[in-house]
Order: structure tokens, then sequence, then C-alpha cells
């Protein structure tokens, strides 16, 4: 017997390395995933719950929801993409103003 923990992963066929690798990998994304969206609730009801106070507080609420909604667009949706990308570099514009 030894001490140490045994590596099982070199005693089995390649293709079960490779489905082990895979669901190690699928649970890791799938945790990092879930603790995103914990925290993008949290984000958003801050967002929501505290009134911005000057032009600058509410177009970062308004960079993140457009953000959010240009995630969802399909990218054959050019014309709703440029629109975003010209309103975003409008808000970025008038931030240097301020």
């Amino acid at each position: 017997m030894t001490d140490g923990p045994l590596d099982l992963d070199k005693h089995r066929g390649m293709a079960a390395q490779k489905a082990t690798e895979n669901r190690r990998a699928m649970t890791d994304v799938e945790s990092r995933a879930r603790e995103l969206r914990e925290r993008q609730s949290v984000l958003q009801s801050g967002l929501v719950s505290v009134a911005a106070t000057s032009w600058p507080e509410a177009a970062t609420k308004a960079r993140y929801v457009l953000n959010i909604y240009a995630a969802s667009l399909s990218p054959d949706d050019t014309r709703h993409r440029d629109l975003i990308a010209a309103i975003l570099a409008d808000f970025a514009r008038l931030d240097g103003q301020g």
C-alpha cells in the first residue's frame, strides 16, 4: 500500500479519460454559470432599487441593459447592432464632456 492517492485515470482507456475530463469541465462550467447568474441577479436588484442621481448613472444602467439586449440579438440583426453601437458611442462621447 502507498500513502498517496492513486491516479486511476491512467489505468483507463483514452475514451474514458476524455469522458471524465468532459464531465469535470461541464461541472465547472455549470458552477461558474450559476455563480454568474447569482451575481447578475444581485446587480440587477441593485440597479432597480436605487434611482440614478445623474445622467452618467442613468447611462450606466442603460449600457447594462443595451449589452444584455445586444447579446440576445442574432448575428444577422446588423440594424439593431449598429443602433446599439451608435448609442454606446454617444454615451462614451458625452461622458467625456462632463
